[in-house]
């Protein structure tokens, strides 16, 4: 799974390394916090499920449309994961 990141298809899936940092930052803090999992966990650890969520579409980056005109610690603080609706 940690294999995927060595590829440029999952940071081009989020839009780049800052959105995937922070995607994987969230996600995990939710996981942490004791949101469920959207894929099966089969043993694995958060990190690598959070991989596999954002590698099958199930979460992505959903940013604030006002945040262009903050500054960028703002945005960075406005980005969310977003469930992916099938």
């Amino acid at each position: 799974m940690i294999e995927a990141l060595k590829s440029d298809e999952i940071v081009n899936k989020v839009g780049g390394r800052f959105k995937l940092t922070a995607l994987i930052q969230r996600r995990l803090a939710q996981l942490i916090d004791g949101d469920r999992p959207l894929v099966e966990r089969r043993g694995r650890s958060d990190f690598e499920v959070v991989i596999d969520e954002i590698l099958q579409d199930k979460i992505t980056i959903d940013m604030d449309p006002g945040s262009a005109d903050r500054p960028r610690a703002e945005s960075a603080r406005r980005m969310r994961p977003r469930r992916v609706e099938d």
